[in-house]
């Protein structure tokens, strides 16, 4: 049975499209995160058609799956807010399902990496429900709702590996790409017949006329929109320049640990965890105090917290940090998913949820290769250092640089009213 405040939220259209989104978004992060951890072992496990090294295939099956969805983000997005951010959402799901199932059937790893290249084209599911619920939301709940979806996709990828992994022992890796694609199929089911799309979309309107290339202008010609994704770009390569450097820094610290996958598990899967948690109310927060204060602050906590990860002398200690560092990650996430809904115009959520996500797909894409790059020159240790600078250097351009969010037209008003 439904709580009663469950219930009347859900008569709301804007909460019942949140929380819907909100569950989609939690599985379908589950099911893309539940391959992350076993990808190598499959790729080996396949073999190589062309005689290419297992290390490289392995790279590969990860960088390209995140440059090919850099290249389609802002296309999505742009048809989005053309025709419709629900049907992008429909579209991500659905193709996903058939695109996870299809990666069960491969016979070569060099087929694994042109799936996977052909899911970074087609899925995208976290830029199109950011879209349709940025478009969807009162602006002065902007905080909370960004907040929600940034719980669904970091409560996902913290479960998503440790179902996956135990999965991948009792069924095999196959079996887990079915999975995958039914968490995926079930999910696009409840937003198909769950959510309703109440803002309309005008083909008739001027900017709706312009071509692709003209409205990315127009987007990021609007006072903040820029920046905003420079903050985005630079917060997620801070944290992504580490991450793969966990697992190797690790086996240094603890090289006798004979629970070192585990561990290991235990550090990234930790940031997440408290990252889930933080969101909702941070993103509430920001609704009071503004998403700005949120990034700043979140952002110079992130790198005072990385400095001591350089000097730490077991693993546990990196566990403590990564858990504190993922309450930070809560902060900066959704202020920065918040400041481009407001900062950006009515009727450009999908041009600019697309983009969006095609700048955290370059730094998905470039900053393992600097955080490996810095831990050859400088050390493993290094790149905690090198990550506390860039958050560092985030939190004052957001200080100097950002310019004063602009004031919500009467429409927005009326919309935020109904709430």
């Amino acid at each position: 049975m439904i709580p009663k405040r469950l219930r009347e939220a859900l008569q709301t259209p804007w909460r019942r499209t949140v929380y819907i989104i909100f569950f989609a978004q939690l599985m379908t992060s589950v099911g893309f995160s539940s391959i992350f951890p076993f990808l190598p072992h499959y790729v080996r496990e396949l073999g190589s058609s062309s005689g290419l090294s297992v290390e490289l295939l392995s790279a590969l099956v990860y960088s390209l799956q995140a440059f090919t969805m850099m290249i389609a983000s802002p296309f999505w997005g742009a048809f989005a807010d053309r025709y419709g951010r629900k049907i992008m959402v429909l579209r991500a799901m659905f193709g996903g399902t058939i695109v996870l199932a299809l990666m069960a059937f491969v016979r070569s790893a060099e087929e694994l990496i042109f799936m996977r290249a052909v899911q970074g084209i087609v899925t995208g599911t976290i830029s199109a429900a950011n879209a349709l619920v940025a478009a969807e939301t009162p602006r002065d709940r902007i905080g909370y709702a960004m907040g929600l979806m940034q719980v669904g996709q970091a409560g996902g990828v913290a479960l998503g590996p440790v179902i996956g992994g135990v999965m991948a022992d009792l069924i095999g890796y196959r079996g887990v790409f079915y999975f995958t694609a039914m968490l995926l199929l079930i999910s696009g089911i409840l937003v198909f017949y769950g959510v309703k799309e109440n803002v309309a979309v005008e083909p008739e309107d001027k900017e709706m006329r312009q071509g692709i290339f003209e409205r990315w202008k127009s987007l990021l010609q609007t006072p903040g929109v820029l920046m905003t994704y420079s903050l985005r770009f630079s917060t997620r390569l801070g944290h992504l320049m580490v991450l793969p450097m966990i697992p190797l820094f690790l086996a240094v610290l603890t090289p006798d640990n004979e629970y070192l996958n585990t561990l290991t598990g235990l550090v990234i899967g930790s940031a997440f965890i408290t990252n889930a948690i933080a969101s909702v109310y941070l993103g509430r927060l920001s609704d009071k105090i503004g998403s700005l204060k949120i990034l700043i602050v979140s952002a110079i906590v992130a790198g005072l917290l990385y400095i001591p990860q350089a000097f730490v002398t077991s693993g546990w200690q990196l566990v403590l940090f990564q858990a504190l560092f993922g309450i930070t990650l809560g902060g900066m996430t959704p202020a920065l998913s918040a400041l481009l809904a407001r900062y950006s115009r009515v009727g450009q959520e999908g041009v600019a949820y697309g983009l969006d996500n095609s700048i955290v797909s370059g730094a998905r894409t470039i900053a393992p290769l600097i955080g490996a790059g810095v831990a050859l020159t400088l050390g493993l240790r290094a790149t905690f250092i090198v990550t506390a600078i860039t958050f560092f250097l985030s939190a004052l351009l957001a200080i100097r640089l950002f310019p004063a969010l602009p004031t919500r037209n009467s429409s927005e008003e009326a919309q935020a009213s109904k709430s």
